[in-house]
């Protein structure tokens, strides 16, 4: 079979799958939320305090990705924050579980098709700013891929699309959205940071030189997920705003030796803050629009 064909066939094959997991979400609940929250590490709580939940387990959804990370409990739950209907991602699957773009990307696919038009991206990340301190939480102005991966040119469903690189040159992170974050934070007596998130494949810590390099480069924090999701959003046209939560010190600054028991402590020991900017940010989003 010539690569065409099986380029073609590949395309349709995943297009299939994505068709039948969203078929199956729809069947298991009424809400129909425009607005969902992928959850990182340690984040993942704050979708327990919905109400109206409907619990979807990703191992029942028909080929949906399954994260294998601690932290990251691999459900989707539908639910509603005071009127707002709300889709939140319970955990995410990483790259580096698979050496596969298409599983980490799966999600925004998924989410593009239930029709949300807000996206909120959390994430545990290492400091690199030497301002920043472990349980900061940190909103994201700007990223840098370091995944070397593209979701746009990765064989998906873009493929068999003429992609319009304009799409992308708006910032990925809106910028009304970041300045609603701000002035949240401000009201609500909630630390916020501000800085740039740099994505790296993992799983392993980065060296204390490479962290030089990232903050040479203009970097103020650094993890393993959120940049190729996010690229993928903006491209849907999805309003995109980020928050990661400082969870330790990057190497060469921090003076312990990192763990990821370090950083689903410290997201353990925030997430009542975490909750309450997220809850009232998402209530202030929608009282924007009535």
């Amino acid at each position: 079979m010539a690569k065409k064909e099986l380029r073609k066939k590949f395309m349709n094959n995943f297009q299939n799958n994505i068709e039948q997991s969203v078929s199956f979400i729809k069947k298991q609940t009424t809400l129909l939320p425009k607005i969902a929250v992928v959850l990182g590490s340690g984040l993942g709580d704050f979708a327990e305090n919905l109400s109206h939940k409907k619990i979807i387990d990703t191992h029942d959804i028909p080929n949906y990705p399954l994260s294998t990370v601690e932290g990251h409990k691999g459900k989707l739950i539908f639910g509603k924050q005071n009127s707002v209907s709300l889709l939140a991602f319970q955990g995410r699957v990483h790259f580096y579980e698979s050496g596969n773009i298409e599983k980490t990307l799966y999600p925004i696919h998924v989410a593009h098709l239930l029709g949300i038009k807000t996206l909120l991206v959390t994430n545990a990340a290492g400091g690199i700013n030497k301002n920043f301190s472990a349980g900061d939480l940190m909103l994201i102005a700007d990223q840098i891929n370091l995944t070397f991966q593209n979701p746009l040119f990765a064989n998906t469903l873009l493929s068999a699309e003429k992609i319009n690189i304009r799409a992308t040159s708006h910032p990925f992170y809106d910028n009304s959205l970041c300045s609603i974050a701000e002035k949240i934070a401000l009201q609500e007596k909630i630390k916020l940071q501000k800085g740039v998130y740099v994505g790296v494949t993992g799983p392993t810590y980065e060296t204390a030189s490479e962290i030089q390099m990232f903050k040479k480069m203009g970097a103020d924090a650094v993890g393993m997920s959120t940049v190729n999701e996010v690229a993928l959003a903006n491209y849907y046209g999805m309003k995109v705003v980020g928050f990661s939560c400082i969870t330790n010190l990057a190497t060469g600054i921090s003076p312990t030796k990192l763990s990821h028991e370090e950083v689903t402590e410290t997201g353990n020991r925030v997430k009542k803050i975490f909750a309450k900017l997220i809850s009232t940010f998402i209530q202030e989003l929608s009282n924007k629009k009535k």
